[in-house]
């Protein structure tokens, strides 16, 4: 592999930002100042050292959010609204991480962030059928019928959604799990029985689910059990 590719790939620095250092002795392999950035490398082997930090290369990343209010799911947004994204620093934005799926903009909750879209795209397909719980609120009691039907499916506009399971903690707050992602699906679910959500947070995404300790807007890399989870999630989705 190439040194530049190694070092951007971390989201460390740019191309451009890299032959700069490497002219200016900045670049060091085992202890050797390197002077091109075209020298071959071997991630596994070698240590590079990028302006006296070490250089850990990793093709990918694999983020957990807990998404707060108001946050748009991209990595940008032609309106100026705020995106997930502006909540990481620099360097997972540089990797090129974005929202596998989305939220609405006033729902909260887990989020997955990563730059693997193999992973994201065999999580997302229509056939996956990728189990995901949300908890909610809705304004006016829910009955047996209503719960019937969403349960059954109902149609949102030219679309019946597929079964889903209702878990309720109260009558007008519970749980939802669906294993499709349709725009506005939730909430055009409620409308479909005559309800309104006030509340939506996404608890579980496949294996994932929503750590307890993050606050809303904070984040952190999933753990390599969990990497490992949603990797033979993908192979059972195949």
């Amino acid at each position: 592999m190439r040194l530049d590719k190694m070092i951007s790939e971390c989201g460390i620095a740019s191309r451009s930002e890299i032959a700069k250092a490497a002219r200016a002795g900045g670049i060091t392999v085992n202890g050797i100042p390197i002077r091109r950035p075209d020298v071959k490398v071997d991630p596994a082997k070698d240590k590079v050292v990028y302006r006296g930090n070490a250089v850990v290369w990793r093709r990918f990343a694999y983020l957990m959010l807990n998404k707060p209010d108001g946050y748009i799911s991209a990595t940008e947004d032609g309106r100026g609204d705020p995106v997930v994204t502006d909540l990481l620093p620099p360097e997972y934005r540089k990797m090129g991480v974005f929202p596998c799926g989305r939220l609405d903009k006033h729902t909260l909750g887990l989020m997955l962030l990563t730059n693997d879209g193999t992973l994201s795209h065999h999580l997302l397909a229509p056939k996956s059928h990728v189990t995901k719980s949300y908890g909610f609120c809705v304004k006016f009691p829910l009955s047996d019928e209503d719960i019937a039907a969403l349960e059954r499916g109902v149609d949102i506009g030219g679309y019946v959604t597929k079964p889903c399971r209702i878990t309720l903690k109260g009558e007008r707050e519970g749980v939802i799990e669906i294993t499709e992602g349709k725009y506005h699906q939730i909430k055009l679910m409620m409308e479909a029985v005559h309800n309104q959500i006030t509340h939506l947070e996404r608890l579980t995404f496949g294996p994932l689910s929503l750590d307890p300790a993050l606050a809303r807007g904070e984040w952190r890399e999933l753990t390599s059990d969990e990497i490992l989870q949603l990797t033979q999630a993908t192979f059972q989705i195949k």
